[in-house]
């Protein structure tokens, strides 16, 4: 039986993914690799989006793909499952960099000066383009290497820790905000900061192990007030100690109140949504069935505004903040159309083997 409430969780999260990249693109926090600022104001208090967001929205995706996990994993062989997975997550990330992201990529290092740089050869470019084309697709390119490693955990484990996992109290899930903290200390890329190999694979972890049981969603959703008043409290906390700093890399990444409010705010939202948001509506069933293409290609239409129209300053910054927000939602809608109907292009870009494959 399908969890509406997952469903809701996941298309509402890359709403919220959106909204994010449109004020990073602009941000003026001094988080690298986009436009930066273009207003003229001296504090753009907006910018806190950011900070209310990012310890907690990806850590979220990565937990409802663990519990997605788990329960594929139940229908599936684990052969399947990584068949299926590796057409569906790593196939975008290597042919479709090729294929079509290599567009995005243009885009990516035309902000750092790449192109018009003329100590590097073009075959140099042409190889910067495709691989800086992974773009927002180091999510997908994550969850393929942890889809590989769950399936011979599963083997070894025999249920016997899930199983074990079904009985957890609700005190037991505030403790492991301590694990959350400990993850959020290993695995970090030094560059790509993104890569936060510790943290993201304990929420997927979470995911299949704790929150793929009913038992515990139900335990969650008795105590959303308390983690919804934790995660407002430590929001709060968080964007007031450290609003003007580069929330996105070290230090400030691996603080302790940066990780717990992370952690309480995964925990509001899975509760909220399992509470309040169990239904579907005409909208939400297609919302939910087009979040994947609205994840794939909405930074190509919110970087297209800023580079070719923002930063040459062809319009003011509010149009280019609503322009991108626009663009960020009908490109992605716009091309998810055209190429999932592509032969070719809908397995190489999305995944998608057959045009009517359900994904999964």
């Amino acid at each position: 039986m399908r969890k509406i409430y997952l469903d809701n969780i996941r298309w509402v999260t890359v709403v919220l993914v959106v909204l994010y990249h449109v004020i990073y693109m602009y941000n003026g926090q001094g988080v690298v690799g986009t436009l930066g600022k273009i207003t003229n104001l001296e504090v753009q208090y907006y910018d806190v989006y950011q900070y209310i967001v990012y310890p907690w929205f990806m850590m979220l995706l990565f937990m409802v793909s663990g519990v997605s996990a788990r329960y594929s994993l139940d229908k599936h062989t684990g052969k399947e499952f990584i068949k299926s997975r590796t057409t569906k997550l790593l196939v975008p990330t290597t042919v479709g960099l090729v294929a079509f992201q290599f567009l995005q990529g243009y885009i990516n290092i035309s902000f750092s000066g790449v192109i018009e740089s003329p100590e590097m050869p073009m075959i140099g470019k042409v190889f910067a383009c495709i691989l800086s084309g992974v773009g927002v697709l180091w999510y997908l390119q994550m969850l393929w290497l942890f889809s590989l490693v769950i399936v011979p955990i599963k083997r070894l484990d025999k249920d016997r820790l899930w199983n074990l996992c079904k009985k957890a109290p609700f005190w037991v899930l505030i403790l492991l905000g301590g694990a959350i903290y400990l993850a959020g200390q290993v695995g970090n890329a030094p560059k790509i900061v993104c890569y936060r190999f510790g943290l993201y694979f304990l929420a997927f972890l979470l995911g299949y192990f704790v929150f793929s049981h009913e038992e515990v969603i139900e335990t969650v959703k008795k105590f959303f007030p308390l983690w919804l008043a934790a995660a407002l409290a430590l929001g709060i906390a968080f964007c007031v100690l450290y609003f003007g700093q580069n929330y996105a890399d070290n230090p400030v990444y691996r603080t302790p109140i940066y990780l717990l409010y992370g952690w309480f705010g995964c925990l509001a939202m899975i509760s909220g949504f399992a509470k309040y948001f169990d239904f579907e509506t005409p909208f939400t069933k297609w919302m939910n069935s087009h979040s994947w293409g609205l994840y794939v290609f909405h930074y190509l239409g919110i970087s297209s505004v800023a580079l070719f129209l923002a930063k040459p300053g062809l319009i003011p910054a509010w149009a280019a903040y609503l322009l991108s927000l626009v663009m960020g939602f009908t490109l992605a809608y716009g091309l998810y159309f055209v190429i999932s109907r592509l032969p070719f292009f809908r397995w190489a870009v999305l995944g998608i083997r057959k045009k009517k494959q359900k994904q999964e």
